[in-house]
């Protein structure tokens, strides 16, 4: 079966799609729209998203599974930026849990993400269980206090005489879900793809009403690969965790937009 199949009674030869194309699979002629290079398509769908009468059709990204947006309705600058202005690092959370349907949603949104090359390659873990959660957050204060004759992590200190000292949860937030990202060992493109899927789902998670918030301390001690934490979550030899994020109700709301230092750019002419 071909890579991509030109409807010639449709196509117009106005060469969108090969301009479009970032692998430079496409050519166009008078005769319309040639494969040159099948090996570099990574399956964007550039090519049938932007072809104006929907003449292609691409084995790997087929038109069958593409939603029309011809009308799709485009907030304004200002409500754009508002939008991305409210979101705020949530870690303060409702007990209640999040229904399993809305957590799926959240994670699909976050598969959505632009990544490397079209690489993708994250696959998702959803904690819902409380108990792994609270044992997640010892282990990690265990390994923090491991980690206290290290100079380069004199905050961990704070943190630790914290929790010994009123029990609070300065880790997890007492948030009532986790959503790790994962990736293949040796995918360069893991932490990078990672970024930008769980922008998009802490995002997508204030639209729905949810709070969120990147878990840094986590990440720090997945990422030693410190055992006891990887093995409370079953993660396979095969992957690495590449990222982690709180999830949950927000038990306040949040009145202004908060400022930010002053802009620094400079245009080079």
């Amino acid at each position: 079966m071909e890579l991509i199949n030109v409807n010639q009674s449709q196509c117009i030869k106005c060469g969108i799609c090969s301009k479009v194309c970032p692998s430079n699979v496409l050519s166009i002629d008078e005769t319309g729209p040639k494969v040159i290079n099948e090996n570099n398509c990574i399956a964007c769908g550039h090519c049938i998203a932007s072809c104006p009468h929907g003449a292609l059709d691409n084995i790997k990204s087929p038109i069958s599974n593409q939603v029309l947006i011809e009308n799709f309705p485009i907030p304004d600058p200002k409500t754009a930026e508002y939008f991305l202005r409210s979101r705020r690092s949530t870690r303060c959370y409702k007990s209640n849990p999040v229904p399993k349907d809305k957590l799926l949603e959240l994670v699909n949104i976050a598969h959505y993400a632009p990544t490397a090359s079209n690489s993708q390659g994250i696959s998702y873990v959803i904690v819902e269980n409380r108990t792994i959660l609270e044992k997640a957050t010892e282990i990690i204060y265990e390994w923090m206090e491991q980690q206290l004759e290290n100079p380069s992590h004199w905050s961990f200190a704070r943190h630790v005489q914290t929790h010994k000292e009123t029990g609070a949860d300065t880790i997890l937030r007492n948030a009532p879900h986790l959503i790790l990202a994962t990736a293949p060992k040796g995918f360069k493109n893991g932490r990078e793809n990672t970024i930008s899927a769980l922008s998009y789902l802490e995002l997508y998670a204030s639209a729905m009403g949810l709070g969120s918030c990147w878990a840094g301390l986590f990440e720090m001690c997945a990422f030693s690969n410190y055992l006891p934490l990887l093995q409370l979550f079953n993660i396979s030899n095969d992957k690495v965790i590449t990222g982690a994020v709180m999830v949950g109700y927000p038990k306040y709301k949040y009145k202004k937009l908060v400022d930010r230092n002053p802009l620094d750019v400079l245009f080079i002419k």
